[in-house]
């Protein structure tokens, strides 16, 4: 039973030492003292003596002194182990016809290889190749390139056919060009499998610029060695004379080919292609010519890259300013996890595709023509465990991952850039299916039985045009691609590192923000709980009762937080003066704030001025309305201020029209913080008389705490708080607070203001339930209660009818919601006259 074998056996041919050259011409192999060591056996019909004379003689027995000397001068031309240096028309022998050399080096070995010179006096290689190339020039796009290239080639070797074979990145290869005599069946178009030109064989494509094979029925000539050496193990890779593998010339000759040569194309030093000539005849060309042909190859191969580089560079130029601007955005870009999804359009004008999947942070995004996400996350850990770290890319998808065949048709191709230190986010670039139908010149996927040549391949017989249709691969990616991918790679590390160190400074300025803010806050969280403490002291020393107590406390209290929400409301910016008489005319007197007029220039204070003067005015407008001029209805107060020449504020307080003032018997705390506050927080004046037709003060604010803001109504202004009485809450009153004492206060407001029942809540879910059980008349609810607001609580209440207030510490920039802003907002700490005025608000 036969073996049945496959082209790839070519894999395994030991091309590059044959044991024996091509009988055209001849081979020597000199040791370090110019000694043969090895020859072909047809060196002594060459060179007219026996060939038993030859091995262990020095060169200098064989060849003439010039000869010699011609050689030794050649050697030291020899630089890197694939240098060949040539000899054109040099006479080995006095009297004898002349020989073109190849000298290389083979390890320790010098070879030298010499054919006859073929005297062309009518040909000028030189000039020749240099028309060809002005032709080249004058040619635009690969396809017109390559067709003119063929046509100069076949003129200039007189070849049957010259093609342009390309390589494809799988190793096969497609004629691109033909030049062919007439009556020969076209070549242009047919691919040929990778199996035809086997992998040695590229290998040494690359690296020996031209291959002739002058007659395929020729017997080569084997080379012969001392004892001491092993011809049959001469590496030739790089002689112009190296015979043919038995299977190549069993190839050529199925295909009908009686002599060949072959010219490489580089680019970047990685072979693109071949110039592949067939005769069907014998054919040997000149030395000269195939010098001529192999500086034509050169410089054709520099001629398509600076053109296919031209593109490149177009290519990769617009990308890299894709990137430079990307790099500029990110330096200004608010540091967010979604920092590298926001420039996803850039990378799609950067790497042509058809869709993109970035995975960053354990998040998918998508664009474009894309497999679906939970795909992508099959394919992320894929690329994490098979190459974590590194660009890769594939045109045929489920050829490296086969769970990519269920979605090859909307992603053949992909092009994966890790974008992270560690092998966890990527950006990965989509490519479409592109079928396509391939014209192959036989069988590529055939398997012949063993053949004549033993364990050795027949090659295939069938040349028949065989059609394929391609699927599952997508548009290549190209070594451009592959650049961009890699600087995009660099400039992503870029961003995520420009971007961590923003985020890292924006942590550390936050850090630093919050502990001033912290310290500040302790700070002034201790100045006010001192002069909580103080106020307490000294306010239980001057009133009667428990009750009182609770009432001047508390009205102080409430004066210090009406300030303080002045303040905050302004971001601690300078508030105005008659803000602050108004707010506590209408606060303390309700209706009787109608009876006191205001006149100066529109000035605002500094906070700590004002926060002092709020207590001045508050102990000034509670004495009035105890006992002074506001204490009947018949007196009024004048509150008058201007700039004395030096811009200090002076504040004039006068009342009239009330009962007979009497001087009080004992200075009281009130009376002390009248006197004392202004001169000693603010280093200013402070005077009070007890004249018998009212109360008449002035105080002096240092210019440094007085500002002037633009005038906006010159005339003086009468406070207006007519208000109707209030309404009194019936039935059940709802009340939503977290904080305990806080909840108890308020319910004995609320009782005080009517109310038979009172429920209380602290939670969002408690406040439902206890209106689903009983439908409140009325509710007072905290704004923020911990973790959760209560503006759900209010949209409910909104729902049912039911009037409400909003409490807060967060004075009027509480986030309370358009549809619910006609309930009022007040703040903490309030007391009953505040919540009645909410009511009346209400109204």
């Amino acid at each position: 039973m036969n073996e049945q074998v496959n082209l790839s056996n070519c894999d395994r041919e030991p091309i590059h030492i044959p044991g024996s050259v091509q009988p055209f011409g001849f081979l020597l192999t000199l040791l370090s003292d110019f000694t043969i060591c090895m020859a072909s056996e047809n060196a002594g019909d060459f060179l007219g003596m026996e060939f038993s004379r030859l091995l262990q003689r020095p060169i200098s027995r064989v060849f003439s002194e010039a000869a010699v000397r011609a050689i030794r001068a050649r050697v030291d031309y020899l630089s890197g182990p694939d240098a060949v240096e040539r000899i054109f028309g040099l006479q080995l022998q006095s009297g004898r016809p002349p020989f073109d050399l190849a000298i290389h080096f083979s390890g320790a070995y010098l070879v030298v290889e010499a054919e006859p010179s073929v005297l062309e006096p009518d040909v000028n290689s030189g000039e020749l190749v240099r028309l060809m190339l002005g032709r080249l020039r004058k040619t635009r796009g690969l396809a017109e390139l390559a067709q003119e290239a063929a046509r100069q080639l076949k003129v200039l070797t007189g070849f049957d056919r010259v093609m342009v074979y390309r390589f494809h990145p799988d190793g096969s290869g497609e004629v691109i060009a033909e030049a062919a005599a007439s009556g020969l069946e076209p070549f242009l178009g047919l691919h040929y499998p990778a199996s035809d030109i086997p992998r040695q064989a590229r290998i040494l494509y690359q690296r020996n610029w031209l291959r002739i094979i002058a007659d395929i029925d020729a017997r080569p000539a084997a080379l012969k060695s001392t004892a001491t050496h092993s011809a049959e193990l001469l590496d030739l890779s790089m002689s112009v004379l190296r015979s043919v593998s038995p299977i190549h010339i069993e190839y050529l000759r199925n295909m009908g080919v009686g002599a060949s040569m072959s010219v490489s194309i580089l680019r970047d030093g990685k072979l693109w292609g071949l110039f592949a000539c067939h005769h069907y005849q014998p054919r040997h060309i000149s030395f000269e010519k195939r010098t001529a042909s192999e500086l034509f190859g050169q410089m054709f191969s520099w001629i398509l890259e600076g053109r296919e580089r031209e593109s490149d560079v177009a290519y990769e130029t617009s990308a890299h300013q894709i990137q430079e601007k990307l790099m500029e955005t990110a330096a200004t870009h608010a540091h967010s996890p979604r920092a590298i999804i926001d420039f996803i359009a850039d990378y799609r004008r950067m790497i042509a595709c058809d869709g993109i999947a970035v995975w960053s942070d354990g998040h998918i995004t998508l664009e474009g023509e894309t497999p679906t996400e939970s795909e992508v996350k099959d394919l992320v850990g894929f690329i994490n465990r098979t190459s974590p770290g590194r660009i890769c890319a594939s045109a045929e998808i489920a050829k490296v991952y086969a769970a990519g065949e269920s979605f090859r048709d909307r992603a053949a191709g992909f092009l994966a850039i890790p974008i992270s230190r560690t092998p966890r986010d990527c950006l990965i670039f989509f490519r479409r299916e592109v079928l396509r139908s391939v014209n192959w010149a036989g069988d590529p996927n055939k398997s012949y039985a063993e053949g004549p040549l033993g364990a050795r391949l027949t090659p295939r017989k069938s040349f028949e045009l065989w059609q394929e249709t391609v699927a599952g691969q997508s548009k290549p990616w190209s070594s451009a691609d592959l650049r961009i991918a890699e600087s995009l790679r660099v400039t992503l590390l870029e961003v995520i590192l420009q971007l961590s160190d923003l985020a890292a400074r924006e942590r550390r300025g936050a850090q630093e923000r919050q502990e001033l803010m912290i310290a500040e806050l302790n700070h002034r969280v201790r100045n006010i709980l001192s002069l909580v403490r103080g106020l307490v002291a000294q306010s239980k020393d001057n009133t009667a009762s428990i009750e009182e107590f609770a009432s001047v406390l508390g009205g102080r209290i409430q004066a210090l937080a009406r300030a303080h929400d002045q303040i905050t409301n302004l971001n601690w910016a300078p508030v105005a003066l008659k803000a602050l008489v108004e707010s506590e005319a209408g606060a303390y007197l309700g209706a009787r704030a109608g009876r006191i007029r205001l006149d100066g220039p529109d000035v605002a204070l500094d906070p700590k001025a004002f926060a002092t003067l709020a207590l001045v005015v508050h102990e000034m407008m509670t004495n009035s309305a105890k006992y002074g001029a506001l204490a009947d209805s018949t007196g009024h107060v004048e509150v008058l201020w201007k700039l004395d020449p030096g811009s200090s504020l002076v504040i004039e307080w006068k009342e009239s029209g009330g009962p007979p003032v009497q001087p009080p018997s004992r200075r009281g705390f009130g009376t002390t913080i009248i006197e004392r506050s202004v001169p000693f927080d603010l280093k200013g004046d402070a005077e009070i008389r007890f004249d018998l037709l009212g109360v008449q003060a002035k105080f002096v604010i240092p210019a440094n705490y007085v500002e002037l803001m633009p005038s906006i109504s010159g005339a003086p202004s009468r406070i207006e708080m007519k208000q109707p009485a209030p309404p009194r809450i019936s039935d059940t009153a709802l009340i939503v607070e977290d904080n305990l004492i806080i909840a108890m206060s308020a319910e004995v407001i609320l009782l005080e203001l009517g109310a038979r029942h009172v429920e209380t809540a602290a939670s969002v879910s408690q406040a439902l339930a206890s209106i689903a059980r009983t439908r409140p008349s009325f509710a007072l609810l905290d704004i923020n209660l911990g973790g959760e607001s209560s503006i759900g609580i209010g949209h409910k209440l909104r729902e049912l009818g039911v009037p409400f207030i909003f409490a807060t510490g967060y004075g009027e920039r509480a986030p309370i919601p358009e549809e619910l802003a006609a309930s009022p907002v007040i703040q903490k700490p309030y007391t009953k006259e505040v919540v009645e005025n909410a009511l009346a608000r209400l109204v």
